[in-house]
């Protein structure tokens, strides 16, 4: 319903596009080289179509963006909302004929305010820059996507992204206190708030983290600060077994620990990392757990960790005595992806999460599929919180394995619904999972997420294809 609305375009109506867009916006904003538009076709995912733009747009104004907004109204021309295009699930992909709306040079922090706790921004500003931003202030912005020197709070909120410190600190909608946004038609809507507490109405701002730029076009976000907390100290366990690194992280969990850190690589993974970086890792090592608090004494933290990770069945603890000694063991972490990448060329990173008490199957089950399809398949997870990146390495140049890697990235998340899991924790469903989304929320709820677009797009022009 929501392509058919799109093509009902008369053809002279898109071809005034262009000259519609020069009308109103400055000429250096619109491009329309066709080798220019088709690096801005797609995301980082795998297996993704992506069409073909017909001129990409970068506003630095909230004017401008509703100027584009009009006339893709005007004209009903899909409109593609982008970041920095760090995504992993095709979210940010561009449909033939479309308006990329790349919000990238709207990057300005418009205020950090420490008694308030909050700062406003635009949405092209990059994580890492507001954190070390608000750090100067004594605060910390702490949701940390693997991608955080690159990635965009717009594009952190149209995925509600993750990071490392989710564990401890949350995810990116737990800090999202208020949007300006532009709706489908040109309309600005501002949602939320800034004051520390707030009910008024529905929450609409929750509504639009997370939605992927199918409901409306972030373009000013208010966010909530936190003090800067001390430095963390890192704990490295390993485990002769993938179990018995899960039953250390459930044991450290219903302790009442509060780590802010806990990772898991697996035996691949390990591996994978010591190839490239050769880190001198044993190659006895089935697992390995990171545990990191930045609590005033995380030494006696880490202490009792460390017992609880030995009566797990640990075969070596190591704690850190510093931080340069803490950032060395979270080299291996930082590591993973890029060396999984390394075994084959091509990687498709899964992002699935399980409830904690389902990690050693989820474990367990990913290592099964490997071996079925005759794949490699590493698994790096943030196991405090479940978020599992089983990430299926392959090459892309071979049409047999594509097909397997695709079919057991498939079977991998089935495993996740099956254990009582979600099919993303922080990627977003793009087009990569539009399919599994139905799957996991059933036909009625299905129902009810469209007629919430018909509302804030009636025309579906806003990234379509996308979600469902």
């Amino acid at each position: 319903m929501i392509m058919s609305r799109i093509e009902a375009a008369p053809d002279e109506a898109q071809g005034s596009l262009t000259d519609r867009l020069l009308a109103g916006l400055p000429s250096e904003a619109v491009l329309t080289d066709p080798d220019v538009t088709a690096s801005y076709a797609n995301d980082m995912a795998s297996f993704c179509a992506a069409g073909a733009p017909a001129v990409v747009v970068l506003p630095r104004t909230v004017e401008e963006v509703q100027y584009v907004m009009r006339t893709a109204t005007a004209l009903r021309v899909p409109v593609v909302p982008q970041g920095a295009r760090t995504g992993l699930s095709g979210g940010a992909n561009a449909t033939d004929g479309c308006v990329v709306l790349s919000l990238t040079r709207m990057d300005r922090i418009l205020e950090i305010n420490p008694v308030d706790r909050v700062a406003v921004v635009e949405p092209g500003v990059v994580n890492a820059a507001l954190s070390r931003a608000v750090a100067e202030h004594g605060l910390a912005y702490p949701p940390d996507p693997s991608s955080w020197e690159q990635c965009t709070i717009g594009g952190n909120i149209g995925t509600a992204s993750g990071g490392l410190c989710c564990v401890k600190y949350g995810v990116t909608a737990e800090y999202v206190l208020g949007l300006d946004v532009v709706l489908a038609d040109g309309r600005l809507m501002s949602t939320g708030r800034r004051t520390a507490k707030g009910v008024a109405g529905y929450d609409l701002t929750r509504l639009f983290v997370g939605s992927e730029g199918s409901l409306g076009v972030v373009v000013r976000a208010t966010l909530a600060l936190r003090p800067l907390p001390p430095r963390q100290l890192v704990l490295a366990a390993e485990f002769a077994s993938a179990a018995a690194a899960c039953d250390a992280v459930c044991r450290i969990m219903a302790g009442g620990h509060v780590p802010s850190l806990l990772e898991l690589m697996d035996r691949t993974t390990v591996k994978a990392v010591n190839d490239l970086a050769h880190m001198g890792l044993p190659d006895t090592t089935e697992a390995l757990l990171l545990c990191a608090f930045d609590t005033p004494d995380p030494a006696a933290d880490l202490a009792a960790v460390g017992e609880l990770c030995a009566a797990a069945g640990a075969t070596e603890v190591v704690p850190a005595d510093d931080t340069a000694e803490s950032e060395l063991l979270l080299k291996a972490r930082r590591l993973s992806l890029t060396a999984l990448e390394a075994v084959k060329g091509t990687t498709m990173i899964d992002d699935v999460c399980v409830p904690r008490s389902r990690l050693g199957d989820m474990l367990e089950g990913v290592e099964r599929i490997a071996g079925k399809y005759a794949l490699t398949i590493g698994v790096c997870a943030h196991a405090g919180d479940g978020n599992t990146h089983p990430t299926v390495c392959f090459d892309a140049r071979d049409p047999d394995e594509s097909r397997r890697a695709r079919e057991s990235f498939d079977e991998i998340m089935a495993l996740g619904l099956e254990l009582g899991g979600t099919i993303t924790g922080e990627h977003g469903v793009g087009v990569l999972k539009k399919e599994w989304l139905a799957r996991e929320i059933g036909p009625v709820g299905v129902e009810m997420q469209r007629q919430i677009k018909q509302v804030f797009d009636p025309l579906g022009i806003l990234n379509p294809g996308k979600l469902f």
